[in-house]
């Protein structure tokens, strides 16, 4: 006897889901109307979220809040992919659990062409990325690049606090990224496709802060001839980023723990409460504890921003990771503007690895796109750098650097005299350059009175 054609129908869809089931991906599927059509077991199992509790349900309704945050393509107005759309990002489990994954996302269309939903795979990498960082496998962590054991406890943390919305304030020198670290744990996070806000607090003209970062009404002060929403009211569902936080005024630095406080404030002449979902992340190239000790920063203010301290390391104490960041500038520069790729000489690249670089990353990236401009050929040489990372080759200079070179530290009257001359007679400059303590060049002046 025959199968009916139902049963047959039915029997293929069935072997369809069985093997579906068996992926090793997780796949969800949606159709126009953004209900869940399909939802496999791989699926479960990185979201935690049972078949039978999502089928037929949007995904609000289904999961309770948008699956990966701001990123979820299930909630936006147009959720055609283009193409074949991948890319990674972070999903909130049933049990409030951050996940980092790789989605795939591929529209869906009947035999006459018109889409009938999307289809997405996501793939679960967080044990993955872990791995990589511990095994110090990584080289590169949400744009940020590095491989030093430093940064990679920087790449830890920012996954550690990317499921969170605690205040985080990022510390270190100027050039040292914070910023980049900032918006990082932004996109890592669920808020990562809501706005990300930065702000410089020590760039905003002082009268006009309150009223950059919280608003105005029209008439509040001279000049204020409309409303006007603030940075908090524009990074509204996202991520709002205090710049130099140590500039802010006192009566602001009131309003901000207010807010932090309670999630509120008002606009400068207004007396209407105003509540936005924003998280913050600070930074300061200041020592944060000392600003308060100096009574220029609040104590209470300072506590409710360092929730979560990150610090980031200068580039002189991750000298190995010089190299891998002037490859990234390299091929980003020759990428963005179809040039040819360049490489470092030895010689310029032990100059590099030994500058001290006061200006951090910034600076070597400074320093890269001079020396591409510079360099004749497609080969960076010792004399396509700035000044400042070679200096001119003199008798004076060779006798510092034979000095420098020598396993022990013995002070000779011609290495002291070039010191002397190139630091233009500071012995404490002088004395760091030769690699000894300013006693012992003390002692060694006093023994050799025709070198004073």
């Amino acid at each position: 006897m025959e199968n009916h054609p139902f049963q047959v129908i039915t029997s293929h869809k069935n072997n369809l889901i069985r093997i579906l089931d068996n992926l090793k991906e997780g796949i969800i599927a949606h159709d126009l109307d953004r209900r869940i059509i399909f939802f496999n077991r791989e699926a479960e199992k990185i979201t935690g979220f049972r078949r039978e509790d999502v089928l037929k349900k949007s995904c609000d309704d289904a999961f309770g809040t948008a699956l990966c945050g701001a990123n979820c393509h299930f909630c936006k107005d147009d959720c055609t992919p283009e193409n074949d759309e991948e890319y990674t990002t972070n999903i909130i489990t049933k049990n409030g659990e951050t996940r980092r994954v790789e989605m795939t996302l591929t529209a869906m269309f009947d035999d006459a062409g018109n889409q009938k939903g999307v289809l997405a795979s996501m793939k679960d990498v967080t044990d993955y990325l872990q791995l990589q960082i511990r095994a110090r496998k990584l080289t590169s962590f949400a744009e940020i690049i590095g491989q030093d054991a430093k940064i990679l406890q920087v790449f830890e943390q920012i996954r550690d606090v990317a499921g969170y919305d605690f205040p985080v304030h990022v510390s270190g020198e100027t050039g040292t990224g914070k910023e980049l670290v900032a918006h990082a744990i932004h996109n890592e996070s669920a808020r990562g496709g809501g706005p990300f806000v930065p702000i410089n607090c020590g760039a905003l003209p002082e009268g006009l802060i309150a009223s950059e970062l919280f608003g105005h009404v029209k008439g509040a002060f001279t000049g204020a001839h409309r409303d006007k929403m603030g940075r908090f009211e524009l990074a509204d569902g996202g991520t709002i980023f205090l710049d130099e936080v140590t500039d802010l005024p006192k009566p602001i630095q009131v309003t901000l723990l207010r807010f932090l406080q309670e999630g509120t404030f008002e606009r400068v002449g207004d007396e209407k409460t105003i509540t936005v979902d924003v998280r913050i992340i600070s930074a300061t190239n200041k020592a944060l504890k000392t600003e308060v000790a100096h009574g220029r920063f609040r104590d209470d203010l300072f506590y409710r921003l360092n929730v979560i301290p990150i610090h980031l390391p200068p580039l002189r104490k991750r000298r190995t990771d010089i190299p891998l960041l002037i490859e990234h500038f390299l091929y980003k520069t020759e990428k963005q503007y179809d040039r040819r790729s360049h490489r470092i000489s030895r010689e310029a690249m032990a100059l590099l690895m030994d500058y001290h670089w006061p200006g951090n990353i910034r600076e070597l990236q400074n320093a890269v796109q001079f020396a591409m401009v510079r360099a004749k050929g497609h080969v960076i040489r010792r004399e396509d750098l700035p000044l400042e990372i070679r200096p001119e080759k003199s008798v004076a200079g060779s006798a510092i650097r034979r000095h420098k070179r020598g396993r022990r530290r013995r002070l000779t009257p011609e290495a002291v005299t070039a010191a002397l001359e190139t630091t233009g007679g500071n012995k404490s400059r002088a004395a760091k350059q030769l690699g000894v303590g300013r006693a012992t060049l003390y002692r060694f002046l006093a023994r050799h009175s025709e070198l004073n």
